[in-house]
Parts: structure tokens; sequence; C-alpha cells
């Protein structure tokens, strides 16, 4: 039965600690990665010619929705304004209901906001960018194992991550290495339930996730007023605030 564990996907390599220059190169040192290249970069290249986005200052910020599936990846210049929508790729695989991942092993994906924090050219489902769940408050809310080892990753089966199929993690792994390689140090994924507007959330007002995803809205909602992401700290409680 072809059900993926994402513990499995623990990279050989990890996060790789090179200064940014020279990460580009040591990621083409493998074979996968060199073809992700040859597959995807001229059509990435265009792309981001055409929206004036310039490779040497490429700036990421990846948004996540669990229903309608899709993954947008957003690019800018760095230094400067709004982030344009670059790609939408469709979730090839899904697992668990709406609402937060609480423990290991209860095959939900986790809703909050994360970082990349791992770039994996060996994982056994193509390639893959491991997030740093749990961070502070996932903490503060989960049982005592809350599990971990979440990924974007190749394949179209999942328990607990995002698959968008070994074509479009090539795409996206290459979009993520230049990125890196232009400096950018922090890479933010915010994976939400649904768009969070006021009228979604007061068709879900009987949720037990309710609170939880009003807590997730004004990060949802500065980055469609503002076509820029906001910094997000946790309380001592676990709780979300938004820090423009």
């Amino acid at each position: 039965m072809r059900l993926l564990l994402c513990l499995l996907l623990l990279p050989i390599l990890g996060f790789v600690s090179s200064s940014a220059p020279t990460f580009r190169l040591e990621q083409n040192r493998y074979p996968r990665v060199r073809t992700a290249y040859a597959n995807s970069w001229p059509r990435l290249l265009a792309d981001l010619q055409r929206l004036k986005l310039q490779p040497e200052r490429l700036e990421l910020y990846l948004r996540a929705f669990k229903v309608g599936r899709r993954l947008e990846v957003w690019a800018r210049n760095q230094g400067e304004g709004r982030f344009q929508l670059l790609r939408n790729y469709y979730i090839a695989g899904t697992s668990g209901t709406l609402g937060p991942k609480r423990r290991s092993g209860d095959g939900q994906v986790p809703e909050g906001f994360y970082f990349v924090d791992r770039f994996n050219p060996q994982s056994l489902y193509h390639l893959s960018l491991g997030l740093d769940y749990p961070n502070a408050a996932d903490l503060a809310h989960t049982a005592p194992n809350p599990g971990g080892d979440i990924f974007i990753h190749g394949s179209d089966v999942t328990i607990g991550c995002l698959p968008i199929t070994d074509a479009l993690m090539e795409e996206l792994y290459v979009l993520a290495v230049e990125a890196r390689a232009a400096g950018q140090a922090e890479l933010p994924v915010h994976i939400f339930p649904f768009e969070l507007t006021e009228a979604a959330l007061q068709t879900r007002r009987s949720s037990p996730h309710y609170a939880f995803w009003q807590s997730l809205a004004p990060a949802y909602r500065y980055f469609e007023a503002t076509r820029t992401v906001p910094g997000v700290e946790v309380d001592a409680r676990g709780g979300y605030h938004v820090r423009p």
C-alpha cells in the first residue's frame, strides 16, 4: 500500500549550512538537482523575466490552502515591495481534516506559520523541502509527542505532508535554491485551512478550531491587503500575533 510516512523523508543531507554564494553549487552536486535545473530553469527564467524579477535578488513566499488543495508561490525582488504570484500548484495528495496538527500519527497537515529549514536533494520522494514543524505555537498546544518531519515533496501520496508531484517539485526546488543562493535565509510557508475571510470564518463558527483559525486570520488578511509578508510572533500561551 503506497502510503507515505513523512518521517521517511528525513534528509541525508539536512539543511546545507554553506554561505549563500556557494549554496547553488553544492546543491548541483546532486544528480536530481541538476536534472531539475535542466528540466525547469529555462521556463522559470523566462517567467521571472516576464514579471521583471531578477534571479540574483529573488525572494519567495509560499502559501498553502487545504480547501482547494493549492500551494501558491509568490515572488519579488529583495528590497522591493509587493509580491507577485509566480506559480499555483495543485496539492496532489492529502490526509487528515481541517484543523491543526496536534500529535504524532494523527495524519494531519499542520496549519500555521513555518519556514523551510531543510533542503533534501536525495529524498525518497524525489526532492523535498522540510518545514520547521513543530514551531513554538505548536509546542504550546500539542500532546507530549507532536510529531515532526513535515515536508513539501514530490509524488502524489502523503500522510501529513504536501506533495505536488515530481515535476512540479523540481520547479519549486529550483526556485527555493535560487532564492537561498540570492541570500534569502528564511523562506516563509503559511498553511491555512481555507481563505480566512470573515465570511468564510462565519460559516464555520461551530468548529472546535474556530478560535485557532481566528488567530491565523490577521496574517492572511495582512498579506491580502498589502501583498507583503507580515512578521508573526508567538506569545507565552502559544497564540499568534501579527507584527508588520
